[in-house]
């Protein structure tokens, strides 16, 4: 019997499950809890031309709500991945998930931009916690299995849940008001937590894990070797510059495109059509990796070929062309990336390792577009921040190489 506090006839269901059935039936819970928090952050571009009128925004703050969802995690995310070692991974979940609800409460609620920006920045640090411990989830329960196509399905639940935001969001709130679906958010939010404590269980190893930390007095420490404080910068390093790429090219693609000739319509679906593609591309790309078993073949290429795509968008004809081919191209890095870690760290020192990672990442997601902007607005250039997006592509194969690096030494026994 697990500490989760379930029901006894839904615990004896879950119980009954065939090994790889139990498997995916948590990947789906883990899928559709990421997506809620895909739908929170998304949350604000939706509703922007509602909120501008609303609060008397200027087009920056609109840009700071946004963007303090994500900067939190520069601080919070090795914090809470201590978290997660010392109280498992269901319960920070849960706790983050109750930061979103209180979040997005205070948005709902909010007379002004202070009042909104603090519940974003509310809602920021639970989204972290959430986003740290489910990536721990998924290598718990498929560290020996499929984890490159199970982490692809996972990563592909935020664009999913951005997307939706998107669709959803902004008819609802023309049809009511932005309160209203904002209100949303909070509600998907706290489905999500409902289907964690109901449904979720850890595997069997995790659970024991867990069980032995529970022994030890609550306290927090950085006990983990060189090895995995240096495994886990690399591959932050890489994941950061990665995505770093990809949300650099989804926000200077469209006036890019336009100036090419484009309409803002169709700037915009040119950069939702990739999105949509990302969603199909990422697992996929997941699930050719661990059919072909050569991972590190499938970034390198990926990578590579997604800096081609991407200078090919910025300076050759049909850029449009071009950028729809990077979407597809670049799926097949994620899976691999975020199977780095899980694959060559112990299971102890995952969750920390797992903060320091997304330290990175969060950094990473918050300098990138103000270099990009620097980049256009010193040379006049509006192909300049996708060739700065080409570049730290090609840096990413660079951080994950010293990973591999430090994978192969010898560890005599140490992690």
């Amino acid at each position: 019997m697990t500490r989760i506090d379930l029901s006894p006839p839904a615990a004896a269901r879950v119980s009954r499950m065939p090994g790889a059935s139990l498997r995916w039936a948590m990947l789906g819970v883990i899928f559709l809890t990421r997506t809620s928090l895909g739908f929170q952050f998304q949350s604000i571009a939706a509703l922007t031309p509602f909120l501008v009128p609303a609060f008397n925004l200027s087009y920056a703050e609109v840009g700071l709500l946004m963007g303090l969802f994500m900067l939190p995690g520069v601080v919070i995310a090795l914090p809470g991945g201590l978290l997660g070692q010392r109280f498992g991974s269901l319960r920070v979940v849960v706790a983050g998930l109750g930061l979103m609800i209180l979040g997005g409460m205070i948005v709902s609620y909010s007379g002004g931009l202070h009042t909104a920006a603090f519940g974003r920045a509310v809602g920021g640090v639970g989204g972290v916690l959430v986003n740290i411990l489910l990536a721990r989830m998924v290598a718990d329960w498929f560290r020996e299995h499929e984890l490159q196509t199970a982490m692809g399905l996972m990563l592909s639940a935020w664009p999913f849940g951005m997307a939706l935001a998107l669709v959803i969001l902004g008819p609802l709130a023309g049809a009511t008001s932005w309160r209203i679906a904002e209100y949303l958010t909070v509600v998907a939010a706290g489905l999500a937590l409902a289907l964690m404590v109901l449904a979720y269980r850890e595997p069997s190893a995790a659970r024991g894990a867990e069980a032995g930390a529970g022994a030890e007095p609550a306290r927090f420490h950085l006990g983990v070797p060189g090895r995995v404080w240096a495994l886990a910068v690399c591959a932050g390093i890489g994941w950061a510059l990665f995505n770093a790429s990809v949300i650099v090219v989804a926000s200077f693609a469209p006036s890019f495109l336009m100036t090419h000739g484009a309409s803002v319509g169709e700037a915009g679906g040119i950069a939702a059509l990739a999105l949509w593609i990302s969603i199909v591309s990422v697992p996929l790309g997941g699930l050719v990796a661990d059919r072909i078993k050569r991972p590190r073949l499938l970034i390198v290429a990926g990578c590579l070929a997604t800096t081609l795509t991407i200078t090919c968008a910025a300076r050759a004809p049909w850029p449009a062309l071009w950028l729809v081919v990077s979407g597809i191209v670049l799926g097949l890095v994620p899976g691999g990336l975020m199977a780095l870690l899980p694959r060559a760290v112990r299971s102890e020192h995952l969750a920390t390792a797992l903060g320091v990672f997304y330290a990175f990442f969060y950094l990473g997601m918050a300098l990138s577009q103000t270099v990009a902007g620097f980049l256009r607005d010193i040379t006049g250039d509006a192909s300049m921040p996708l060739l700065f997006a080409a570049s730290l592509m090609v840096v990413t194969v660079a951080a994950v190489a010293a990973f591999w690096q430090i994978e192969d030494r010898p560890t005599a026994g140490v992690d």
